[in-house]
Parts: structure tokens; C-alpha cells; sequence
């Protein structure tokens, strides 16, 4: 059964998931899309074309679907959406897309955002990611399966971290971050490989020392960095986290490579 508390402002044209709560003092724009069996405690503000997926738990003074920071924006009718049984605590802000970007920021499912952390506009995050407190996404930034950021750790716009890699605490992120990777220091160093989330995932010994033995041909083994990717591209079948590394790389975007600290620029 669905629960509405009579101070909550709901406008015409809502739509609310059947066993959805929404709690005191909540609004709830006319284009929102609530899934079924949500939970809006209090002070939720939900605008703009936005649609919420099932069972997400939503914290007092988040505010979602809310115009892009971006001076380019003209009132297009731009979107976010928010997958199912995701958890956004206490300050989370998220904003919708623009028409520059692709028109829609898109959360994945399982995405747990801790207080005061925020997604810019047309950001694509992947499923099971989490954000630790205040972690911050710039606009157009793309983030893999189950990737870890760290607390007060920022992205710099069109940023990409590929699955799977973990971003330190207070990290300034200026560049992509390969799949698998950790990442640490205020200005983003290359550290290694995520080791702790590959065994979450119960990845083998043997296949994470044949990832790590990988990683130090590719980062730090000898000649140009370029020379080094090529020889990787041979090894694609070894294993599939090979293979989604170097087209991660292959992919290139707006950004460099986040590197070990005492490597140059990819040539």
C-alpha cells in the first residue's frame, strides 16, 4: 500500500510505485517517475524529467533532477535516471543531463551514494557502485561496474574509471582510471590493481597474480608506454580483465591516463 504524508507536495502528473512511502515535507515534480516500494523519508526534493527505479531508499535533503551546472544549458527537456534498490543518503545531489551531453545523467542498480556526495550532469555510473561521503562526479563522466570513490575525492569532468577500480579518499581525479585499478594520493597515482575488490569478487590467486604481472609489464616494464600497449594487445586472451583493461585504454577519451608516479605521458 502506498503511504503519502499529507505534507508532502505531490503535483498532478507524478507517478508513485505501488508500497511506495513518501515522508514529510517531500516534493515530488509533475515528470517524476517513482518505482514501486520506494522510500522517501523526509525533506526529499525530486524535479525535472526524472525516473526512480524500485526499493530505492531515499534520504532527508536529497535533491534529484534539478537543472545541470552547466552555462550551456537552455531548458531542454534533458533526464535523469536512477535504477532499482539503490541507497542515496543524507545531501546527495543529482542533476539531470543536457543536450550537449547525451540528455540524460544515468545511475545504474545497487548504487549506494553517501551523504553530500553528487553527480553531475550527463554522467553514466554504472551498477553497484558506491560513494563514499562527499565524493564528487564533474560533468560527463563515465564510471564502471561496481567502482569504489573515495571520500571527498573529486572527478574532473569527462573523467572515466573503468570497472571494478577504487579510487582513495581525497583524490583529485584528472584522468581515466583503467578497469581494476587503485588509485590513491591527492593527485591521482596510479597505485596498482584494486586486489581487495578482486577477491571480493573471488577472483583466484592465480588469476590475480597473472593480473598483477600484467599490470607491471603495461606500467612499468621497459620502453615507451606505447610499445608496451601493443604488447599487451597479444594477451587479450588470457584473461577477459586483460582484455577489458585494453579496450578501456583503446577507447580513449577526453582525458589522459592517471599513471604511476614515476611514469610519463602514455607516448
Amino acid at each position: 500500500m502506498t503511504a503519502i504524508d499529507p505534507t508532502a507536495r505531490i503535483e498532478d502528473g507524478a507517478v508513485i510505485g505501488e508500497g511506495s512511502t513518501i515522508g514529510p515535507y517531500c516534493i515530488v515534480g509533475r515528470d517524476v517517475v517513482i518505482g514501486a516500494g520506494a522510500t522517501l523519508t523526509a525533506h526529499v526534493h525530486i524535479a525535472g524529467r526524472t525516473t526512480i527505479g524500485a526499493r530505492c531508499a531515499i534520504s532527508p535533503f536529497v535533491s534529484l533532477g534539478t537543472p545541470p551546472q552547466s552555462l550551456a544549458w537552455r531548458g531542454e527537456p534533458t533526464r535523469l535516471e536512477i535504477g532499482d534498490d539503490c541507497t542515496l543518503r543524507e545531501g546527495v545531489t543529482v542533476n539531470i543531463g543536457t543536450q550537449g551531453g547525451g540528455g540524460v545523467t544515468r545511475i545504474g542498480h545497487r548504487v549506494y551514494m553517501m551523504n553530500n556526495s553528487h553527480v553531475g550532469h550527463d554522467c553514466q555510473v554504472g551498477n553497484d557502485v558506491i560513494f563514499a561521503t562527499s565524493a564528487t562526479l564533474g560533468g560527463h563522466c563515465e564510471i564502471g561496474d561496481h567502482v569504489f570513490i573515495g571520500g571527498l575525492s573529486a572527478l574532473h569532468q569527462f573523467a572515466r574509471v573503468g570497472a571494478q577500480a577504487m579510487i582513495g579518499g581525497t583524490c583529485g581525479v584528472r584522468g581515466d582510471v583503467i578497469p581494476y585499478g587503485f588509485v590513491t594520493t591527492p593527485y591521482s597515482t596510479l597505485e596498482g590493481l584494486n586486489v581487495v575488490g578482486m577477491k571480493r569478487r573471488n577472483f583466484s590467486r592465480a588469476r590475480i597474480r597473472l593480473l598483477h604481472g600484467f599490470y607491471k609489464a603495461l606500467f612499468h616494464g621497459p620502453g615507451l608506454f606505447a610499445e608496451r600497449l601493443a604488447e599487451a594487445r597479444a594477451r587479450v586472451g588470457e584473461d577477459p580483465a586483460i582484455a577489458e583493461i585494453v579496450t578501456f585504454i583503446d577507447g580513449g577519451g577526453h582525458r589522459s591516463l592517471c599513471l604511476p608516479w614515476d611514469k610519463a605521458a602514455p607516448s
